[in-house]
Order: C-alpha cells, then structure tokens, then sequence
C-alpha cells in the first residue's frame, strides 16, 4: 500500500510541475549491518546476527510540490536458533501537490511497527527478541478545493485510508490471560465541507458553516463505523490580537459488529493468525450510538503571524471536553506544536489523521535500533514543528474508543545541528458491545504517557553524531499491571564518498510488577549510496 501511495503522489507531482524531476534528490542504498544484543538479567543469552537492507530517501520541495519519502526494508539472519528470523518495513512518505489553483492532492504513508496488546510489553526497541509488536502500514490519498465565492470562502476535501496490521508473535501478557482481538485491516471515507466568511468583509463578525461524514469498515468481526456532524461557528474580535468563538453542531456517531463464531464449547473460534473468526449469521450489535446535539466556546489569540493559540471548552460526548492548539514558530527552522485533542474514533483513523498532520519535510534520524518512525516525527521548518505517533502506537486495538490528551513537540534546526523534543499522554475508553467476542473491552481504558528527546550535529565535513532518549508507561484498566519502557541510544556515522559507516550502541528494558527486562545493544554497518 506505501509503495502505491508514493507512486501517486509522484505521478501528481509530475503532473503538476514537470520540471521538478531536474531538482529531486533521490539516494537509493544497500545496507549491511552486524547487530549484538545482550540480555542484562542473570543467565541472559548473547544473541550475535546480521542485517541486510535495502532503501531510499527521496525529497522534492518547489512552490508547487511537496514531497519526501524514507523507506528501508530490512532482514535479519540468524546464526542459530536463539533467534528467528524477521523482516522490517520502515518509511514515511508525504506529498502535498498543487495541481491547479486552490486544488491540491494530498497523500502520505507509513510503514513502521506498534504495541499489539494493550496489556503487554513496551516498544522501545525492534532488535532482538521482541514481543508484543505487529507490523503496520497505512496511508492515505485525496483532493481538497479552496476557493472563494464573492466574499465568502469554501473549502472541501475527501480522503480515502487504508490501515493493515501483521499478527504478532507474542505479546508478553501473563499466560492464561484472556487473548483480545487482534486488529486486521480497515478502509475509511472522510469528506468535509465549509463555508463562511472572515470577520469584517460582510458583518463585523466572522461565520462559519461545516459538515464531515466518516464511514469506516474494518475486516475484524466486520466493524462498521459511520460519524457524521454540521456545526455553525462565530468568531468575534474583542481586541487587535484576541477573539472570542462558540460553536455548536448535532452529530450522529454509530459502531457496530457482528460476533465471533464459537464452537461446540462455546469459545470463540480463532484463525491462524489469531484473529476472531466472523460469525455471518449473527445479528449486528451495537458498540456505540450517539445522536445529539454538541457545543464549544473559547478563545483565540493571534498576536504575531508566528504565534497561534485557541481553547476551547464545551460539552460533547454527553461530558465535558476540552480542545485547543498552540503553535510557535521561534525562527525559520525552530518551533513548537502543543494539540488537545478529544474525539471518538478507530486505530485506523486515528493513524490516518496523526499522519496527515506531519510535516511533508522532516528530519530522517540515525536510528539503527529500528524507532525512527514509531514515536515523535521532527520537521525541518518552524511552522510546521512536527508530530509524534506514540499515542495512536500504544496497540493496535480492534474496538473503537473515544481518545483524550494531549501531545506537543519541539524542534531546532540550525547549522547542521537538530534537536527536537517530543511528548504526551493519551487516555483511550473503548466501545465495544457488552456480548460478543470485543466483550472483554467493552467498558474498560488505558492511559499512555511518553517522552522523546533527540539530537544530532555534524562533526567535521563527513561525520554526523546523533542520540535519542525516550521513555513510555502504559496502564490498563484490564488487570495487568503497568509497564514502563525506556530507551537510550547513540550513533556516529562517517561518510567515505558513496560508502558510510555507522557505529551505534543502545540500552533498551521495561519495568512491570514481577517482570523486567533490559538489553545492551550494539550495531557495526556500512551503508552504499548509488
């Protein structure tokens, strides 16, 4: 799928702006790479394996076009049988084109690695023998139109997602735990619409009218989900740099799927990958309906054209709930982005909407360890700071949820030196029916909280030092104990004309109740460029 979604965002780049092939950068490589990874524990194996890697970095940024690709694929071999074999997909992708005046086609995907099980091990590290991780790719594509009609705005869009997840191998939760549902793949529709106009061109005050319509169908016990709202907006200026806005909107909101086919024991019936078998012939139950009316006010501050701040408070969901954004733009290529964020939706499209969100230049980090793109993403400019991924990668569940937190990131680029910082918290409450085979989840929670911290600097004309800290505590309201992970790694890499030679070392573990772990790491490698 990230393959299909890079070829059309290159096919629209060229469409739109022919020339942009004589100003592309593309580096395509092979690497090789020799990995060491010792448990800490008393009696812990050494596990000694080698790497072979294949990819390419690719980036083109005109007026017109927007676009940069990372993707490696990567295989490890084994010496002996302490070790499985495994192969890695890791890459993102991002394109924004314009196409004709006011018409742009927007694409991006990904392909990295999430938590499977939201009562199992942290991810800190993809080295080693690893558990409770799955593979996943998504991506999306779609037009938007922003026009304007005699003083009014408009503006539409339509996206189409696509989200798969692999199986897991493990997952670490304690043995003769009930096993959930494992996420499989969906398919989700978003269209939106708005129109309006600007305080001061036809009334002293600034008005606007939107709509959104999502549908979603998801391959795990054939989960539907259908969103759809309208909602009326006023902005008034109280003063030179400050506004007041209210909101308020009816929306319908239904989840639904079908049971899990039980045998003659009545248990439900797995495949071979784990996941539950649909029962065809059972009735659709209802995870979530809602159908009422919502409301927000608060407040916006604009004092620069680099500085942006709206809050917002209001009732929706039938509770409370708190929105907002920040964004700072300290100079060209440092700055800062905070969000509040609370909404009802799927692991497919909140993956889908945090990765429509990042920047389409970002920075591509040394990080051997396999992390790059499973937690925060730093861009290269001030106005669009980046985006972090820990939240939607704290496990890939099948069930719908309402999603609250918070998450903010900040970068700085300057003089061949990068420091980004990263972090959040998240609490997800699932939706599913009280029967069935999502019966387990229905009701409960978890809470997520996460750091990053990154940095690099040229050292020399050749040579590049990078290092990454990072640390995450899942809870889970299902009866397992919470589990901290963290992470620390360095690398230095030197250039010898085409060849490259990457020295890392790394320390990776996670506490929980009665388990833990930890891991020295350390990875030799030389990457060809063509």
């Amino acid at each position: 799928m990230s393959r299909q979604l890079i070829l059309v965002a290159l096919a629209a780049s060229a469409a739109a702006h022919p020339a942009w092939a004589q100003r592309a950068q593309i580096s395509p490589y092979i690497e090789a790479s020799q990995v060491l990874a010792a448990d800490l524990g008393d009696g812990g194996d050494v596990l000694t394996y080698s790497t072979l890697g294949v990819g390419f970095d690719a980036s083109v940024q005109t007026r017109r076009v927007e676009v940069q690709v990372s993707y490696q694929y990567e295989r490890r071999f084994a010496y002996d049988k302490d070790l499985a074999d495994d192969d890695m997909h890791s890459g993102l992708a991002r394109a924004n084109v314009v196409v004709a005046p006011g018409v742009t086609i927007e694409g991006g995907a990904i392909a990295t690695r999430t938590r499977a099980d939201v009562r199992g091990d942290a991810l800190n590290t993809q080295q080693g023998n690893i558990r409770n991780v799955s593979q996943v790719f998504s991506g999306y594509v779609g037009p938007s139109v922003a026009t304007h009609i005699g003083p009014a705005f408009a503006n539409a869009a339509y996206r189409f997602g696509y989200t798969k997840v692999e199986a897991p191998n493990g997952t670490g939760v304690a043995a003769g735990a009930t096993p959930l549902d494992l996420y499989d793949d969906s398919k989700v529709h978003v269209a939106t619409a708005s129109v309006g106009v600007k305080a001061g061109t036809v009334l002293p005050v600034g008005v606007t009218v939107s709509g959104s319509y999502t549908r979603e169908d998801a391959g795990q016990l054939d989960q539907r989900f259908e969103g759809k709202y309208g909602r009326g907006d006023v902005v008034v200026p109280v003063a030179p740099s400050v506004a007041l806005t209210a909101g308020v909107g009816y929306e319908q909101i239904e989840v639904s799927q079908r049971d899990a086919l039980r045998n003659a024991a009545g248990q439900p019936v797995r495949d071979n990958a784990g996941r539950f078998v649909t029962d065809p012939a059972s009735p659709r139950r209802i995870a979530y309906d809602l159908d009422g009316v919502f409301w927000d006010a608060g407040v916006i501050w604009r004092p620069s054209r680099r500085t942006f701040l709206e809050a917002r408070y209001g009732r929706r969901y039938d509770s409370d709930s708190f929105t907002g954004s920040f964004s700072y733009e300290m100079a060209a290529g440092s700055g800062i982005q905070v969000g509040v964020y609370d909404s009802v939706q799927t692991f497919g499209q909140q993956l889908n909407g945090t990765l429509s969100r990042l920047p389409t230049s970002f920075n591509t980090t040394t990080d051997p360890f396999g992390n790059e793109f499973s937690g925060c993403i730093y861009g290269t400019t001030g106005a669009a700071a980046g985006g972090c991924l820990n939240n939607v990668f704290a496990s890939s569940v099948t069930s719908a949820f309402r999603s609250r937190g918070i998450t903010a990131v900040a970068v700085r680029n300057r003089g061949g030196k990068t420091l980004g910082l990263g972090g959040g918290y998240s609490r997800r409450s699932f939706l599913a029916p009280s029967e069935g085979g999502s019966a387990l989840i229905a009701g409960s929670f978890d809470e997520s909280f996460y750091a990053q911290l990154f940095g690099s600097s040229d050292v020399g004309a050749n040579g590049q030092l990078s290092g990454s800290l990072l640390a995450s505590y899942y809870n889970s309201s299902l009866g397992e104990d919470g589990v901290l992970g963290w992470g620390a790694n360095v690398a230095y890499t030197h250039q010898f004309g085409r060849l490259g030679a990457t020295a890392s070392l790394g320390m990776f573990g996670f506490e929980r109740d009665g388990d833990s772990s930890a891991s020295a790491q350390a990875l030799l490698g030389l990457r060809y460029g063509f």
